[in-house]
Order: structure tokens, then C-alpha cells, then sequence
């Protein structure tokens, strides 16, 4: 039996498959238009994420460039941080982020360089000894400049363009100020004759290298500070003279506990130990009662020191700070050794006592060294304490008697006697009513009562002899027609002193400066004079180099104020210390 024939069903069978093939190719369409679409899209969006990647490398470069040319050195600038990692170099926005790098470069190559130094302190069997004291110096001054360092870093996470920025800005500068003399400070200690010179030609260049990149650090924080200052400027518009008047009632730092100001403003002090030669204290010298006290102290640590000569060298070290040397005058308590450099040791390690931990103060004492005139360089006290403080000291030598070595220091009621260059170093430095007094040298040599170290334009370090007296010595009183004797002369390029208010003796020489060494800094020195009286302030006879310069406004004299220049209110109302801030 047949079946039946029915047309629509093969017709309704054969749409059926139409459709499914159709269905099937475009499903398969649609997958090779969405691969190409992705493809496309993918290569696009590659594509501009290059481009915007480039776009931020750019941008990052054209930040860095702009920062780097407020340096001395924009070309070591440049190429340090450009060659660093894309991830960290596109990450730069502003200048803060190319202080930050350069930063974290400058402390890469601090540790290079003193793993260098090191290997060769160790390497060689036929130094000298004053060769292995100046290697001692330079791991030294390397491990303090990696301190400052970090210092710098904690203090810019802190830094913010408002009211306190003026603090922070001195803080950071004078860290900075700081770690490049250190670097001189190495070299320095090599410069003594030719095999020192030839030992310095195998790291001069590293040495060279972190002290521009320290340099390049320093001008780009002064150039952001300096502007955040002045677009801030008219938060601060009040007077100077009312300012000056008004900071001598500034509150006391924080750091300073309610118990220290008592302690320190009393007539009456009670130390925490006392030094006796002849055994009735805790110690019997000055360098065991430094060595047992406690490291890193926030509070005061007073080291009471009895009368007597006490023939030691002490040095009170890095972390520990906040030590106070009282002495029972003056005449009584006395301080004193003979290091030099003829007997082989280096200026930086000659002296007598070396104060380097922050805070340090000290009454009441004699710092001395007896080496003589013949023995050249040979320091009584050596500071690179930051806001440290002497009252009522005496210091006491020939050459390079009192190294003002580094940060900020103040001296008041102090007397300094020496010859050559006598107060010299690379700090912010203010002696102020003190009695300043040149002695009778070797025959044939000038006294020089100065010879500032700055370096760069950009270091806020210098001297300034304020409201004291300078004069000479009885032995010197009497032929000082035979030793010409002068204010001052320019140990490195940049050199700044500044006298003002002071009493001059007819023993400094009509020119009153002299040079260092032919043309040498006199154009780019700073020296200064303001309202000094006596025989030798006449400036009528004055040196006529391009860098000195006699002031005649308050104006020009304020920047040198204590409360100025060594942003003095808060800290040396912390002392206890009696002190004027402004002119």
C-alpha cells in the first residue's frame, strides 16, 4: 500500500533545515565579528595604554627636567633619576617626587661609598697613622650623613606649606648643609702631604659624587621651600622688630620636658652623675661618665663636673644627645689635651673634647688644648650638635681652636682665644657677648680670627659675632705691630661671616679680611659688617672685594639675628641660657 503524498510536510521539513543552517551561519558570523572586534579593540586599547604610558613617562620627564634646572648640578640631576625604573620614574608628579628619589639615590651611594672607604682602611698594612685616623673620620662622617639623611626623609612627610613651614625649611637645609660637609670634611683629613693626597685620589670622585648629589637635594628643597614661603608671605606680615621683640616669649619646645626648664633655669641643678678627680663622684673622668650614659634620650642627662684638670680626650658620640656638661666655673673646671696634626693626628679628630650628639649643652667649663703654635692645627672643641648651646665656657688654643663643625650652635658669654683661623667651620653659628681674643703666634704668621667653610650658595651655615668683644691676648697686646691679625679669610668658596654690634680692638688690621689664597671666594664670599665700635671697626680702609659688604639698615642685619639665622626662639629658650634674638 502506498502512502500518501503530502507536499506541505517535505516543505515544512526543508525550512526547518533552511533555517538551521542559517541559524548556524550566523552564529558563526557573530563569532569571527566578535573575535575580530576584540582583536581590534585589544590592539587599540594596547595602543593607548602605550601611548598613555608615554604620555606619563613625558610628563614625568618634563616635572624632573624643570626640578633638576634649580640645581648646581641638573645634568647628574637629570641622568640619575632618569635612569631609574619606568615604575618609579612615571610616578613622578611634582618636585616632591624627584626630592624623594633623589633622596633614596644620594643614600645608595652613601653606602657604596662607604663600603668603598672601608675596604680600603682594611686593605692597606703601610698607612700612616694620621692615614688611618682620616679613614676612621670619613666611615665616621659617612655614618652621620646617612643619618642626616633619613632625617631629611622624616622631616619632609612632615613638611606642609603652612604656618611652620619656615621651621621645617631651616630644618631640612641645614640637615642637608650638613651631610655635604661631612663629605669635605673626608677629603679634608687626606690633605695633609702627598701620600695623603694620592690615598684621597681613589675615592675623590665618590666623595665628589655624594656631595653634588647632597647639593642637588638641597637646592631643590630650598627652591620649594622658598616658594611655599612666599606664597604664604602674607601670614606673616607683621614687623620684624615687633616679631623679635615677641619671640623672646616663645613657648619651649616639645621635645623639653616641664622638669628640664626647671633644672635648667635654676641657680641650683642636680645631675644625674658626677665627675671627681679625686674619686668622690661617680667617675673619675669625663669620658667614663659619656661612655655609661644612656643613648638616645629624650630627657636632659646632666654630668656634673667638679673642679680640677681632667688631661682627656672625650667625645660625646651621635646617639647621645641631650647631654649637659656642668663644671664649676670657668677657672676651675678644666678640659684639656694636646692632639695635632704634626704629631699625626687629622684637625677633625684633634680635639679635645667633640661634641656630636643633638642638644648638647655645657656651663661653666674650660675646653682647652696646650699643643702650641708649632704644632699647626689642633682643636680645642669640635660641635656638630645640632641646637647645642655653651654658656660660660672657655676655649682655649693656637690653630683652629674652636671647630664650629656642623648644624646649629650657639655661644654665649664664652671666651675664645686663639691664632691662626681660630673659629672656623660649617655651621649656623652665633656667638654672641663673648670675649674674642687673638694671642701672639709663631713668628712670621697673621692671626685670623675666622675662616668660614661654606661650600654652596644654598647652605644656610655661617658665623655670626654678635654684641662681643674682639681683641688680643697681653703677650699679643704688646707686639702686635709684628703679627698683622684680621677678621677673617675664606676657607672655601662660599664663605660667610657677618660682625655687627660688636667692639673691635685696634689690633685687627685696617683692611680687617685677608685672603685665602690669591683671587680666591672673593667674589662670591659674604662678609659683613653692621654698627661695630672700637679702634678696628673703622671700615674707611676695608677690603674692596666684590663679596664684602658694610650694612647700614636693620633690614640688611635682621637675617643674621639670633632669632633669624639659627631659627634660635624656641630651642634656646630651652637652654636656659641667657641670649638676645634680635639686633
Amino acid at each position: 500500500m502506498k502512502e500518501n503524498f503530502h507536499p506541505g510536510i517535505i516543505t515544512a521539513k526543508f525550512k526547518s533545515k533552511t533555517r538551521k543552517k542559517l541559524l548556524l551561519g550566523l552564529f558563526a558570523s557573530i563569532l569571527l565579528i566578535t573575535a575580530i572586534v576584540s582583536i581590534v579593540a585589544g590592539v587599540a586599547s594596547r595602543k593607548s595604554t602605550t601611548i598613555s604610558a608615554n604620555a606619563h613617562h613625558q610628563a614625568a620627564h618634563v616635572v624632573l627636567k624643570s626640578s633638576c634646572s634649580t640645581t648646581l648640578y641638573p645634568e647628574l640631576c637629570f641622568s640619575t633619576i632618569s635612569t631609574l625604573p619606568d615604575d618609579a620614574v612615571t610616578k613622578i608628579k611634582s618636585t616632591r617626587d624627584v626630592i624623594d628619589l633623589s633622596l633614596n639615590v644620594t643614600k645608595d651611594s652613601v653606602k657604596q661609598t662607604y663600603s668603598k672607604i672601608e675596604k680600603l682602611a682594611y686593605s692597606g698594612t703601610n698607612y700612616t697613622q694620621r692615614e688611618r685616623i682620616a679613614f676612621h673620620d670619613c666611615l665616621l662622617v659617612l655614618n652621620e650623613t646617612l643619618d642626616e639623611i633619613n632625617k631629611v626623609e622624616d622631616e619632609l612627610k612632615e613638611y606642609s606649606s603652612k604656618e611652620t613651614i619656615s621651621q621645617h625649611a631651616d630644618v631640612l637645609k641645614i640637615l642637608l648643609s650638613a651631610a655635604m660637609t661631612n663629605q669635605e670634611t673626608c677629603l679634608d683629613g687626606f690633605s695633609y702631604d702627598t701620600a695623603d693626597k694620592e690615598i684621597r685620589q681613589l675615592f675623590l670622585d665618590d666623595e665628589r659624587h655624594v656631595y653634588r648629589l647632597c647639593s642637588n637635594s638641597l637646592a631643590m628643597i630650598k627652591n620649594l621651600t622658598d616658594t611655599d614661603m612666599s606664597n604664604n608671605n602674607e601670614q606673616h606680615s607683621s614687623s620684624s622688630e615687633r616679631k623679635l621683640e615677641e619671640e623672646n616669649e616663645l613657648e619651649w619646645p616639645k621635645w623639653m620636658s616641664a622638669g628640664d626648664r626647671r633644672l635648667l633655669q635654676a641657680g641650683s641643678v642636680t645631675p644625674n652623675v658626677v665627675v671627681a678627680a679625686d674619686g668622690s663622684g661617680n667617675f673619675r673622668t669625663v669620658k667614663e661618665a659619656v661612655d655609661a650614659a644612656p643613648e638616645g634620650l629624650t630627657t636632659r642627662y646632666i654630668i656634673k663636673i667638679k673642679a680640677g684638670v681632667y688631661r682627656e680626650n672625650v667625645e660625646v658620640p651621635k646617639k647621645k644627645t641631650n647631654i649637659m656638661f656642668l663644671g664649676d666655673g670657668r677657672t676651675n673646671t678644666i678640659i684639656t689635651g694636646s692632639r695635632n696634626v704634626v704629631d699625626g693626628s687629622t684637625t677633625f679628630n684633634s680635639a679635645t673634647v667633640a661634641a656630636v650628639g643633638d642638644g648638647f649643652l655645657a656651663r661653666d667649663i674650660t675646653f682647652q688644648n696646650t699643643a702650641g703654635p708649632s704644632k699647626h692645627q689642633a682643636v680645642a672643641l669640635r660641635v656638630g650638635s645640632d641646637q647645642s648651646a655653651f654658656y660660660r665656657c672657655d676655649m682655649i688654643a693656637y690653630q683652629d681652636t674652636l671647630y664650629v663643625h656642623s648644624l646649629r650652635q650657639f655661644y654665649v658669654s664664652c671666651i675664645v682665644i686663639g691664632s691662626v683661623d681660630f673659629i672656623f667651620g660649617n655651621a649656623a653659628a652665633v656667638l654672641q657677648n663673648c670675649d674674642i681674643h687673638a694671642r701672639r703666634p709663631n713668628p712670621g704668621q697673621k692671626n685670623m680670627v675666622t675662616a668660614q667653610g661654606r661650600t654652596d650658595p644654598n647652605q644656610n651655615t655661617g658665623i655670626v659675632i654678635q654684641k662681643c668683644r674682639i681683641g688680643a691676648t697681653q703677650d699679643l697686646q704688646a707686639v702686635k705691630s709684628s703679627f698683622p691679625t684680621y677678621l677673617g679669610r675664606p676657607w672655601k668658596l662660599y664663605s660667610r661671616t657677618v660682625i655687627m654690634q660688636t667692639d673691635i680692638n685696634d689690633v685687627i688690621n685696617p683692611a680687617g679680611w685677608f685672603e685665602w689664597d690669591g683671587n680666591f671666594a672673593l667674589d662670591t664670599l659674604t662678609y659683613r659688617e653692621y654698627q661695630n665700635t672700637g679702634a678696628g671697626s673703622d671700615t674707611a680702609n676695608r677690603v674692596n672685594w666684590k663679596g664684602f659688604k658694610v650694612m647700614t639698615s636693620a633690614t640688611e642685619a635682621q637675617p643674621y639675628t639670633a632669632g633669624n639665622f639659627i631659627a634660635g626662639g624656641n630651642w634656646l629658650s630651652a637652654t636656659g641660657f641667657p641670649f638676645s634674638l634680635g639686633l
